[in-house]
């Protein structure tokens, strides 16, 4: 069931994590589903492991502008921590659903000493502060356990869609990623796909 018209998602993480093909497998599946759809890109420096960010725009009856108003998100899918405490800073307001990859990803500041990163407690605690629920992920684990980091994508994207705010089936979603990814790495993906629902399944969120 949709709740919100638009319902309004935004994808977000470091350049290299796959975050433009999650908004993309999104988009295809729910424009599948018979939805209107608008995506729209922002990029950092990301092949150099900059912020990259996805609004993805949803409704049953009219194209909205690509871009998110401030505080108008209904979810925030991060796969970078402080990336995604940055986009909710912004975008999120008290009712939105946080769900994070636990794993960070340094910048060069901070692999050079220049800066800190802050601790896994203090993120979460931030994020649980400024959203209605939070899921905390070990997406880039799950992936690995399964044969790559690469994965960690999928696993959020079977995340995104356990928590219920997006209006997509988990049929339409997986025959969008079994037509997009490489045949030899489906039963992996697949597999990916369910540790990111069964984590959100087996978490209790937080409020």
């Amino acid at each position: 069931m949709m709740q919100h018209d638009p319902t309004n998602v935004v994808i977000t993480g470091a350049g290299g994590q796959g975050n433009v093909a999650a908004a993309q497998w999104l988009g295809q599946a729910l424009m599948d589903e018979g939805l209107v759809v608008t995506v729209g890109d922002t990029y950092g420096l990301s092949q150099r492991g900059g912020s990259v960010m996805s609004h993805i725009r949803i409704s049953r009856k009219r194209i909205y502008g690509p871009i998110i108003p401030q505080g108008r998100a209904h979810l925030i899918l991060g796969l970078e921590p402080v990336e995604t405490l940055r986009v909710l800073e912004r975008f999120g307001n008290p009712q939105v659903v946080v769900v994070t990859n636990s794993r960070p990803v340094y910048p060069q500041a901070v692999i050079a000493g220049e800066f800190s990163y802050p601790t896994g407690d203090a993120i979460q605690h931030a994020l649980k502060a400024l959203s209605s629920r939070v899921y905390w992920i070990p997406a880039t684990e799950s992936a690995q356990e399964l044969g790559g980091a690469i994965m960690a994508n999928v696993v959020m994207i079977g995340a995104l869609l356990e928590t219920g705010v997006v209006p997509v089936s988990e049929n339409t979603l997986l025959k969008v990623l079994e037509a997009t990814l490489p045949p030899h790495t489906w039963d992996a993906n697949r597999r990916a796909f369910r540790k990111g629902v069964e984590a959100v399944r087996d978490s209790a969120g937080a409020a």
